[in-house]
């Protein structure tokens, strides 16, 4: 397996990426639209996320307003919501078994099976890295398609916002994280494959004792 050095590297990596995933999950702005009027109530910021729409307002007062209906959701919202969900679950599971599996820790048993919950917790930081980053590109690029439409207007326009680039970054982090405990196992079955363990025979000594028996007795 690899150091346990590496091993708690990659696992403050899975902490960052959990904690980012959840945090891009729950933050407001994904998408950001700033519309500056001349009048002091007018709203000059506009944040619209996976579960709430929320606005800055000139006069410092901030509201947000919950999305409730889900049918009405576009289909990118909707499986936004299921990737990022599914990526917070996966990345918590990997975070429990690569805990068990880490080489500094002392739970988990013999080697063999740690090295197996290491596999398992590094297949989790994966597929939630993978679950995190699909919904963070599809978002971007529908912001960018509707940003680029020449038949939209520049006040309904919008820009990505922190939580998109929070998601992007935290799905890199869960995918380093899951490779190097993944690779950590793989290193180990090589290893066992190029030097098998060494077994003793001693055929020709047997041989030889019972060529002589079988003289002696002819004489």
């Amino acid at each position: 397996m690899a150091s346990a050095s590496l091993q708690f590297f990659a696992f403050i990596l899975a902490l960052f990426g959990v904690f980012g995933d959840i945090t891009a999950t729950l933050l407001p702005n994904w998408k950001v639209n700033a519309d500056v009027g001349s009048n002091i109530i007018t709203a000059i910021t506009q944040m619209q996320g996976l579960w709430m729409d929320c606005t800055w307002y000139s006069t410092g007062m901030f509201s947000c307003t919950l999305k409730y209906s889900v049918l009405s959701l576009p289909v990118y919202i909707q499986a936004a919501r299921t990737t990022m969900i599914l990526s917070c679950i996966l990345s918590a599971f990997g975070i429990c078994m690569t805990t068990v599996g880490m080489k500094c820790t002392k739970l988990g048993g013999d080697t063999d099976s740690k090295s197996h919950a290491c596999f398992a917790g590094g297949v989790c930081f994966i597929l939630a890295g993978i679950f995190g980053l699909v919904p963070t590109s599809w978002y971007t690029r529908e912001i960018i398609a509707s940003f680029l439409d020449q038949t939209i207007p520049e006040s309904s326009k919008h820009e990505p916002g922190g939580a998109v680039y929070t998601g992007f970054i935290s799905a890199g982090f869960l995918l380093i994280a899951g490779v190097i405990f993944c690779t950590s196992c793989f290193k180990k079955q090589q290893g066992a494959w190029i030097y098998p363990p060494k077994q003793h025979h001693f055929p020709s000594t047997e041989q030889e004792s019972d060529a002589g028996y079988n003289l002696k007795d002819y004489v």
